[in-house]
């Protein structure tokens, strides 16, 4: 199967990201053919940022994106238009995330078993 979870909403500050990225993971360890693609909207993009530090005991969306890229089947995407409205460079972004388009998402969409939208 083929997910797509698309995320629009910040990092932190309510919890769709985090579910979004704890249901990645989740696909993700069920077998071998399960692909899923992340793509990061509006002020999502944000979670993609490298070196984000958060206090003890609370989740880290960069250290959830980083276990999403780890295998060969997860991959990070991010609105590029939604970046350069944020002020965000590509030399920002944690390690395994990429810039994307509007026609990549569509194409990502249309070829997708499942789309998600947190």
């Amino acid at each position: 199967m083929k997910y797509l979870l698309i995320l629009n909403d910040p990092p932190y500050g309510t919890e769709r990201v985090y579910n979004g990225l704890r249901l990645a993971h989740a696909l993700l360890k069920r077998n071998s053919d399960e692909e899923v693609n992340v793509f990061l909207m509006a002020d999502s993009v944000a979670a993609a940022r490298q070196g984000q530090k958060t206090p003890n005991g609370f989740y880290n969306v960069e250290r959830m994106l980083k276990r999403v890229l780890s295998g060969e089947r997860g991959r990070v995407l991010l609105c590029g238009t939604c970046m350069d409205a944020r002020g965000l460079t590509d030399d920002d972004l944690m390690e395994g995330a990429t810039r994307s388009t509007m026609d990549e998402l569509a194409e990502l969409t249309a070829t997708a078993d499942q789309v998600l939208v947190f």
